[in-house]
């Protein structure tokens, strides 16, 4: 009996500090947002760092991690390789009605990726965009690792922002 008690007061114990941590343990301050800037210019994906860096007259007013393509390593060849393109693009479509959590399309593929799909008789994909989480998950979460096909993927909240503040024919830089 003792011994029983003494394991409740333990995770009892372990329950309460685990709440103080919670309420008083210092938390990362969260990247540089938006608030003041009303639209973006220019979407930065470093694909290596999982990063996306949106900016105005060459500010950054956002910061996001990302999930990409689930072969990430190289530049989009051919559709269904997994990959996610690399280049400059530009976005030039809205979907609000996406099977993920809204999207902005970006103009791949361009006539070159078309020439180098023609000449090794593949197709060279397309459909890529920016995009929030599946509808299916809803907000409940954010799916970790590279899933997408060859998009790239960020929270619902944080595509909601970047919904907001991002027009047609902003420019897309895709690095390796």
């Amino acid at each position: 009996m003792k011994r029983l008690l003494r394991l409740l007061v333990l995770v009892i114990l372990t329950g309460a500090v685990w709440m103080a941590w919670q309420a008083f343990a210092p938390h990362p301050l969260p990247p540089p947002q938006a608030a003041a800037v009303e639209q973006i210019d220019r979407i930065l994906i470093e694909k290596s760092a999982r990063r996306l860096t949106a900016s105005r007259g060459g500010e950054t007013v956002l910061e996001f991690p990302i999930a990409l393509g689930f072969d990430p390593s190289g530049d989009k060849f051919q559709e269904g390789d997994g990959k996610t393109p690399e280049g400059v693009f530009q976005i030039d479509r809205r979907n609000p009605n996406s099977a993920y959590h809204l999207s902005l399309g970006i103009n791949y593929p361009q006539p070159a990726d078309m020439a180098q799909a023609r000449a090794a008789g593949v197709s060279p994909g397309g459909d890529i965009f920016i995009h929030g989480q599946p509808n299916s998950v809803g907000n409940l979460i954010t799916l970790p690792g590279d899933w997408t096909a060859g998009c790239i993927a960020v929270s619902n909240e944080q595509m909601e922002t970047l919904w907001r503040l991002t027009q047609l024919g902003t420019e897309v830089e895709i690095r390796p």
